[in-house]
């Protein structure tokens, strides 16, 4: 082919970056375990000043894309992303606390996190636990050792509302650590609020798909890079996929939120009157212990999940549960929330099955309770497979 003839590459070469394409409309996406460097003089100024990526346990653009995002939306500083909500509160608790301090904990806290205080007192931090709806309480419980604080906007499954100013003021300079998943910047920020980080299951509405596993934190610089520190010594970092799904998710959050929302306050009302329902637990409801505070926060919802107790005995209670969602079957039982879809759940037995069954009846989960996360389907739709779904499955 003569003298101008390409010397061909080898394989493993082959697939690099092309220059002088035109800008994505949409971010691209960086699947990349590592980044090229020119040389040692590019690498010492990455390392001394963090403008640059060279390893995605570290760092990765997809990363910062999304954290920027939450941040924005939470009016913080800082973000950045974990590979679970799980993953952000094991950084932010292992990053704040050690042996001989002390946490305090909200007592309606989700299962898992629960467990996770459990490995607190295993690594020699103490862990106490509070009523979420008395500040008063909480601040009688602060002590000097105490590191941090860690409430849920709305708690899961009985959706009791956080009064987040009153327990900022009762925390002091205890840093407050808001679990905002079932609310979103939507319909709170709570670092507007007094919370000192915000945090969320970023599996669940931000992203509001259903097929992703990520944790996102906002709140001052300095915590945020203490986080992603810790994170990235713990193997804890996001993956650049699920991030861009994320991202995407999030362009359409507002319009999801306002539906969703709006569905669910109308299934509560529709439920409450329902004749095979011993009890709906939603906070806007007249009989909600929270309905108070949660007219204040939350006028137009507290998000997408309400919660039921079916009628029947306590001794047949399970048995109940199973033929609901035998019977219900347009909407799916699934161990997780927040997707497109209406799923139905059963806490006793997925959100807080690592408990003790006497801390579940202490934190009032029974077994006839279950748990609707509601989807973007019309409210009438479920209205109707709801009822039928109760009366097919009711005791005969």
């Amino acid at each position: 082919m003569g003298d101008t003839a390409r010397e061909p590459q080898h394989i493993v070469r082959m697939g690099r970056p092309q220059p002088g394409v035109a800008p994505a409309a949409t971010p691209p996406l960086y699947q990349t375990a590592a980044f090229d460097v020119a040389d040692i003089d590019q690498l010492e100024q990455i390392n001394g000043q963090g403008g640059g990526y060279i390893y995605t346990r570290d760092n990765n653009p997809n990363h910062d894309s999304l954290a920027a995002s939450i941040a924005m939306l939470e009016g913080a500083d800082a973000g950045a992303v974990f590979a679970s909500g799980m993953g952000a509160l094991a950084a932010i608790c292992l990053s704040l606390a050690r042996a001989g301090d002390h946490v305090l904990m909200s007592g309606s806290l989700y299962g898992k996190t629960q467990v996770l205080g459990q490995r607190l007192q295993q690594l020699g931090i103490a862990v106490d636990h509070f009523d979420v709806t008395s500040p008063a309480e909480l601040q009688g419980k602060i002590q000097g050792a105490t590191q941090l604080v860690l409430v849920e906007t709305v708690a899961n499954p009985l959706l009791e509302v956080a009064d987040i100013s009153g327990l900022a003021a009762a925390a002091g300079k205890v840093p407050l650590i808001v679990d905002s998943t079932f609310t979103t910047s939507e319909l709170i920020r709570p670092l507007e609020h007094g919370a000192a980080v915000v945090m969320h299951s970023a599996s669940k509405y931000l992203n509001g798909h259903g097929d992703v596993l990520l944790g996102a934190v906002a709140g001052p610089a300095e915590l945020v890079g203490r986080f992603r520190e810790t994170a990235s010594v713990f193997g804890q970092n996001a993956n650049p996929f699920e991030c861009w799904l994320v991202q995407r998710g999030l362009r359409t959050l507002p319009l999801r939120m306002q539906q969703i929302c709006r569905t669910t306050r109308q299934l509560a009302e529709y439920l409450q009157g329902h004749e095979e329902i011993s009890r709906v637990w939603y906070p806007l409801l007249a009989d909600h212990p929270s309905r108070a505070i949660a007219e204040v926060l939350y006028p137009n919802g507290t998000g997408g999940i309400l919660t039921v107790l079916l009628r029947g005995d306590e001794e047949n209670a399970s048995a109940r549960v199973s033929r609901f969602m035998q019977c219900a079957a347009g909407i799916p039982f699934s161990p997780t929330l927040a997707d497109t879809r209406t799923t139905v759940s059963h806490p006793a037995r997925t959100s807080h099955r690592f408990l003790s069954a006497a801390r579940r009846q202490e934190s009032g989960i029974t077994d006839g309770m279950v748990r609707i996360s509601v989807g973007l389907e019309p409210a009438e739709m479920l209205i109707k497979e709801l009822d039928q779904a109760l009366r097919e499955s009711a005791p005969g």
